[in-house]
């Protein structure tokens, strides 16, 4: 799990069913532009929102692709309770390399409730997990120790940390041993030179080859190369995020013909044109 991974978005048809002409040409693209692999089912990809049967479908297209590169595939799963979390992880696992699984949201459980929840859900995976810390999502925030129990479990190859800034904790968790993964695309490069192995990011979807560089940079120790990429890329994201992801991501995609349609599922909304104008405005003062 080095390297920037895709949390690939889920093109839909212009009448509402999922697009997996796009998808394909779309994972392929990432994957040809240095993307170290692909997550499907995540937050971007509209997970919730997709029948069963359109799980499946994605996954299944992004195994294709990621088998035709070589290069791993992650999936999301995890739900509010234990239970549902192991039968997400049991039908996926099969298909995947590694399983991206939600901290339980909403119920706000004990951290040890947490821990054998993950516990749980590794034991009927069979594939290592990677636990998605994104607090300000959840509504539960993990004691550092408790991050620092999962990481040394047996079953959790990493955790996908997404506290919203560097903070104390986010520093103990980075000096630690075990594998750290920024999902706040924004902190990417202070993450991965405080230590963070990679990161999935969604702004990868639209600028693939740019954060292949600067996570490249920073491995090679190239600093002056990789803040210059990343203050050509924080414009970009910030205009990416300007409404609920993943809407101005498709629209940007859909206007690079990456995908075929922008649209998104209820109750998410078209972002504005405004939006979008300044998403491929900063796309362009991105390149390197």
């Amino acid at each position: 799990m080095r390297g920037v991974h895709v949390p690939i978005v889920t093109p839909f048809a212009a009448g509402g069913a999922v697009d997996v002409a796009s998808l394909e040409r779309l994972a392929h693209h990432l994957l040809d532009q240095g993307a170290a692999g692909l997550v499907a089912l995540g937050t971007t990809g509209e997970a919730p929102m997709l029948t069963a049967g359109e799980r499946r479908t994605v996954v299944e297209t992004c195994r294709r692709v990621s088998d035709a590169h070589g290069t791993p595939l992650t999936v999301g799963a995890g739900s509010i309770g234990t239970e549902e979390s192991v039968r997400q992880a049991e039908e996926r696992a099969s298909a995947a390399d590694l399983l991206l699984v939600l901290v339980p949201y909403y119920l706000r459980p004990s951290d040890e409730g947490v821990v054998e929840h993950f516990a749980a859900v590794g034991a009927a995976a069979g594939v290592p997990l990677i636990v998605y810390n994104v607090p300000y999502r959840t509504g539960k925030t993990l004691r550092v120790q408790t991050l620092l129990t999962l990481l040394a479990s047996s079953h959790v190859a990493g955790v996908k940390h997404c506290p919203g800034a560097i903070d104390a904790d986010t520093l103990t968790l980075l000096a630690g041993a075990g594998t750290v993964l920024c999902g706040d695309d924004a902190f990417l490069l202070p993450m991965l030179q405080l230590g963070a192995a990679g990161g999935i990011a969604a702004t990868a979807n639209v600028a693939p080859a740019s954060m292949a560089v600067l996570s490249s940079a920073v491995s090679t120790g190239d600093n002056v190369r990789a803040i210059r990429v990343h203050e050509a890329l924080l414009p970009l994201t910030r205009a990416l995020f300007a409404e609920p992801s993943p809407g101005v991501i498709k629209a940007v995609l859909a206007e690079q013909c990456l995908i075929s349609h922008a649209g998104v599922r209820a109750p998410l909304r078209p972002p504005s044109g405004a939006s979008i104008g300044a998403a491929m405005d900063a796309l362009k003062e991105s390149a390197v």
